[in-house]
């Protein structure tokens, strides 16, 4: 259903450091370093099928993240959840919500874990079960 997602970054540096260790847990490799043509930098991370993108604003402005707005990454194990949380705080990142681990709902049981980003994007670490 998606091709790509695509956050901003006021810190490129930051940010490619920060997600260079925490994409690192799902075996991504380096980005690709893109300069558009009117001068912003962007990583494209590619992996497994999926790119996930950050970008210096194309319009000069500030980046900001979404409230309200979450990107999920699909993890391969609990254990994974956990390691994707422990990675991105010690990158820099900061843990929000309930502590990583099972959550039972509706939908079965999901372990997840919430963190967000040195810009304030909101990650989330996910398996479920079955």
């Amino acid at each position: 259903m998606f091709s790509h997602i695509m956050i901003g970054s006021n810190d490129i540096e930051r940010s490619k450091r920060f997600y260079d260790a925490v994409l690192g847990v799902f075996g991504a490799g380096e980005p690709m370093r893109n300069e558009n043509a009117t001068g912003q930098t962007r990583l494209f991370y590619r992996h497994d099928g999926s790119t996930f993108c950050i970008s210096e604003p194309i319009d000069g402005k500030a980046a900001t993240f979404a409230n309200g707005g979450t990107i999920g990454f699909k993890c391969n194990s609990p254990e994974q959840v956990k390691q994707f949380h422990d990675v991105a705080v010690a990158n820099g990142g900061t843990t929000i919500e309930d502590p990583p681990g099972p959550r039972k709902g509706a939908m079965g049981t999901m372990h997840l874990s919430y963190v967000r980003d040195p810009d304030g994007n909101k990650l989330c670490g996910l398996y479920r079960e079955g």
